[in-house]
């Protein structure tokens, strides 16, 4: 509009020169005065003038014929839309200022102006490509799904512009929130264009929530050919690929496909615990022993774990507390200083009855950093070295109120998890989740404190080695004779 505006002032100022220029020349009086080959000619200022504007007009109307002349000697040398093609200039050149004049609405935000000049370039260009991908862009700007739609669907017919229609209706089903047609569409531009950076993240992410894992890692390897993926980030996104897969085969009682993958898992990535996990239980299934608790062993030396510890356990599950005590020495002595192996000594100390060994196995964890579970284990040793309640039941409450200590936490968004996921439920981002403190304590759950009537309960005992929950916390007995 603006601009509109401005070529119709520019109009009349020109108009408005000329005629004062005429004026000026009328008002001097004098004139013009032109000899040719024996002819003269006398022209006054006014007249002057109008043989010029004639003069340029002669001058354009020549150029005209002989534009058409040379189209006619090219028709008839054979180029058979020569002609058309002169005709058809001025309005090509039309249809692309309207083009022109589109994307320049659509870049400044005047959506309903840019699919309006969109739609006037289509009608005077003729060529989709081009046309019709700015008037789903502008259709779409504008809110207009149906048109934006329908224009997309239109470009799916050339083989130019599908992926660019694909790509805009698998954004749309996004938004839409339709994420199994958003899958589809993705694999069919990941088709298209395999090489195309977004396409393989987004078709990556859309598998991954969708759990189809080897196709994930069918596209994570297309990733790694294409070079936008350095191949330490390949192995280890690939293990955690690879785990998940196992886990799905796992849950489906598949066990040999299980062991195998979870077994490769671990190789690809030795320091992801829920591989190394997994593949260890895969080992002792096998009857592996030996196996597993090197591969226990190898990623308590990358991170001490309770999920290693776990596994580790398994791998003699009837053995006898002071037998579990010696085996255990071979975590115990790699990395002696964690906090997750002071609470692991404690724990088979408390389970061994040697409760002034436990204490001076967690040293000053429980003042220096003070969770749920070192406090729980301070409150066993308490109760059986024989402490008052009183002070038994301090620990307790401190330990309800406790922060939970190291968790799987997502470090993209921080939030939460009770377990490791390959994407995090909140973001969805991918590999995002590590083992370490939350950005704030986490919240008790409400309730917790209506279990201190219950201290004397006797609930099934818990396993030495697995992290207890609030309710085991809270009972004193079982926590003495077994540890948290």
């Amino acid at each position: 509009m603006i601009w509109s505006l401005i070529k119709v002032l520019l109009f009349v100022l020109v108009i408005a020169g000329l005629t004062l220029a005429a004026g000026l020349l009328a008002d001097t009086g004098g004139g013009i005065r032109i000899e040719v080959a024996g002819w003269e000619f006398m022209l006054g200022p006014l007249q002057a003038v109008i043989a010029g504007l004639v003069l340029i007009a002669l001058v354009w109307l020549v150029f005209k014929v002989l534009g058409l002349l040379l189209a006619t000697i090219r028709f008839l040398n054979g180029d058979e839309t020569a002609i058309s093609r002169y005709f058809d200039r001025n309005r090509e050149r039309k249809g692309y200022r309207a083009l022109s004049e589109g994307l320049m609405a659509l870049a400044s935000g005047e959506h309903r102006l840019a699919m309006n000049r969109a739609q006037a370039a289509e009608k005077l260009l003729g060529k989709p490509e081009l046309t019709t991908l700015l008037v789903a862009q502008a259709a779409e700007a504008a809110g207009d799904k149906a048109r934006a739609t329908e224009a997309y669907k239109t470009l799916l017919a050339d083989d130019k512009t599908r992926f660019v229609a694909v790509r805009g209706l698998l954004k749309q089903k996004l938004a839409e929130g339709d994420t199994e047609t958003a899958l589809k569409l993705a694999e069919k531009a990941f088709e298209l264009r395999p090489k195309h950076a977004e396409t393989q993240d987004l078709l990556l992410r859309l598998q991954s929530e969708a759990g189809d894992w080897s196709g994930a890692r069918a596209t994570l390897g297309a990733k790694l050919k294409t070079g936008a993926l350095p191949k330490d980030v390949y192995r280890r996104r690939d293990a955690v690929l690879a785990l998940q897969e196992a886990a799905t085969v796992m849950s489906d009682s598949s066990s040999i496909e299980a062991r195998e993958a979870a077994i490769e898992a671990n190789r690809r990535s030795p320091d992801l615990i829920p591989a190394a996990a997994m593949a260890a239980r895969s080992y002792i299934e096998k009857g592996d022993k030996k196996n597993a608790a090197r591969v226990v062993k190898k990623a308590w030396e990358v991170l001490p774990h309770p999920d290693l510890a776990a596994a580790f356990a398994e791998i003699e599950p009837d053995e006898a507390p002071t037998d579990r005590l010696k085996r255990f020495k071979t975590l115990l002595t790699v990395q002696p200083d964690a906090d997750e192996t002071r609470l692991l000594h404690g724990e088979l100390l408390v389970a061994a009855e040697d409760f002034p060994g436990a204490r001076r196995a967690l040293g000053d964890l429980a003042d220096r950093h003070p969770t749920q579970r070192a406090l729980a284990l301070m409150a066993a040793i308490a109760r059986g070295e024989g402490a008052d309640d009183a002070v038994v039941r301090d620990l307790i409450g401190k330990a309800l109120a406790a922060p939970r200590g190291p968790q799987w936490c997502c470090d993209k968004c921080q939030a939460v998890h009770s377990s490791w996921h390959p994407v995090c439920d909140n973001c969805g981002g991918f590999d995002t989740l590590s083992w370490r403190e939350p950005p704030k304590a986490a919240a008790v759950p409400a309730g917790l404190a209506d279990l201190m009537p219950l201290l004397e309960t006797r609930p099934k005992p818990a396993s030495v080695l697995e992290q207890p929950d609030e309710a085991e916390i809270v009972d004193l007995d079982e926590i003495a004779r077994r540890g948290a």
